[in-house]
């Protein structure tokens, strides 16, 4: 249910949280709702690729060497960017509609 790259944990966990980051930017400055909320959503999957992938490094390698945790975040940080801006793209080019949560005026 956890899994950053699960459609299911983007609609119950990343975008709720998403748009409570951004509802809270918001109240400081009124149009920093759409990039309060973009930026919550980079942080709430970078947050669950980094768990997600310390999970797996601890079931795969068993301690067969010391863990490199600048490595490991340095991926993180990077697949979690791309993830993002993959779903940034997408909706950009309208191939998820977004109208109902941001209405444009």
């Amino acid at each position: 249910m956890l899994s950053p790259l699960s459609w299911w944990n983007d609609l119950f966990f990343n975008l709720p949280i998403a748009y409570g980051f951004g509802y809270l930017c918001s109240l400081w400055q009124p149009e920093w709702l759409l990039g309060g909320t973009l930026v919550g959503y980079w942080l709430s999957n970078l947050i669950g690729i980094v768990m997600m992938q310390f999970g797996a490094t601890d079931v795969v390698e068993k301690g067969k060497k010391p863990r490199n945790v600048k490595r490991d975040l340095l991926i993180g940080l990077a697949s979690s960017t791309a993830y993002t801006l993959a779903i940034i793209g997408l909706v950009q080019f309208h191939i998820v509609d977004v109208s109902a949560i941001f209405p444009i005026s």
